[in-house]
C-alpha cells in the first residue's frame, strides 16, 4: 500500500535530552568532577550518567500514573541524584549537591544540532517539546545557543511525555492541529505516541546517545515522516523536497 504523505509541517517541536544534546558524556565529566573532589575514584563517571537516567523514567511514572502532582524535572533529578548518592555511599554538601542536579542544565549539544535547528528555524518556527522544565531547557537552550522560538514541554502543559496530553496540549497551545505539528526526536518510543496522537513524526539517529549501546526502544521504529542520520541531514531532506 501506498504510503499516504502527509501536508507540510507548520511547527517543528525538538525533544531535546538526547536528540539535540548529548546528555551521557555531559554528565559524565560532571560527575567525574564531583567524585575526583570526594576522593571517589572507584565510581565510573560514565556508568553512574546511565544509572541517573536510568532512574528518570520510574520517577516521572509517578507523575504519569497520579500518584504524586505534577512535579518539575529539576526536582525529580535531584531526587534521584540523592537516591544515587545514597546507593555509592557518597555525602556531598548541600551547594555541592545541588550544583550537581542542576548538570542536566549544562548539556553539551550534539555538533550538528545548532546548524540544523538554525536551517530548520528559516522554515519553521522551533519549539520545545521536552520533559525538562521551563528553567531547565531554558538555560540549557542559552548555553548551548539552541535557537528556539520557544520553550514548552512538560511544564507548559502539565505532563509527561509519552501520555497524549503531552502532544496534543503542546499542539493547542500552538494554536494549530495535531497533524501541524512535527515532532523531531532520536526516540522510537517518544515518535510512536506522538504519532498516535496525530503528530508528524522525524527521527534523527544518535548512536552515540547510549554510549554506543542499542537504544533501549530501537523495537519500536516505524516508517516516520521523515528519518536522517543527524540534524542537519533532516534539514537538508524536508526542505529539498
Amino acid at each position: 500500500m501506498a504510503k499516504v504523505k502527509m501536508p507540510f509541517p507548520k511547527i517543528m517541536a525538538f525533544d531535546v535530552f538526547g536528540t539535540l544534546v548529548d546528555w551521557r558524556t555531559s554528565i559524565a565529566r560532571e560527575a567525574a568532577m564531583v567524585f575526583a573532589t570526594a576522593g571517589r575514584s572507584d565510581i565510573d563517571p560514565a556508568r553512574f550518567a546511565d544509572a541517573w537516567r536510568g532512574l528518570y523514567q520510574p520517577a516521572m511514572e509517578a507523575v504519569r500514573s497520579g500518584k504524586r502532582p505534577f512535579t518539575r524535572l529539576d526536582v525529580l533529578n535531584r531526587e534521584t541524584l540523592d537516591t544515587l548518592l545514597a546507593t555509592h555511599d557518597v555525602s556531598l554538601a548541600e551547594e555541592t549537591a545541588r550544583d550537581f542536579a542542576f548538570a542536566w542544565r549544562r548539556l553539551d549539544a550534539w555538533p550538528d544540532a545548532v546548524a540544523g535547528l538554525t536551517r530548520l528555524k528559516a522554515h519553521f518556527p522551533v519549539v520545545t517539546l521536552s520533559n525538562g522544565n521551563i528553567a531547565l531547557t531554558m538555560e540549557l537552550a542559552r548555553r548551548a545557543a539552541l535557537p528556539f522560538d520557544a520553550i514548552l514541554g512538560a511544564e507548559a502543559v502539565q505532563a509527561f511525555k509519552p501520555t497524549p496530553e503531552a502532544y496534543l496540549r503542546t499542539a493547542d497551545l500552538l494554536g494549530i492541529a495535531p497533524g501541524e505539528l512535527c515532532l523531531v526526536a532520536a526516540h522510537h518510543s517518544d515518535l510512536a505516541a506522538a504519532r498516535a496522537c496525530g503528530l508528524q513524526t522525524a527521527y534523527v539517529d544518535r548512536p552515540m546517545e547510549y554510549g554506543g549501546q542499542i537504544a533501549p526502544d530501537a523495537h519500536m521504529a516505524q516508517d516516520w515522516e521523515w528519518s536522517a542520520g543527524d540534524l542537519e541531514a533532516l534539514a537538508a531532506a524536508m526542505l529539498e523536497q
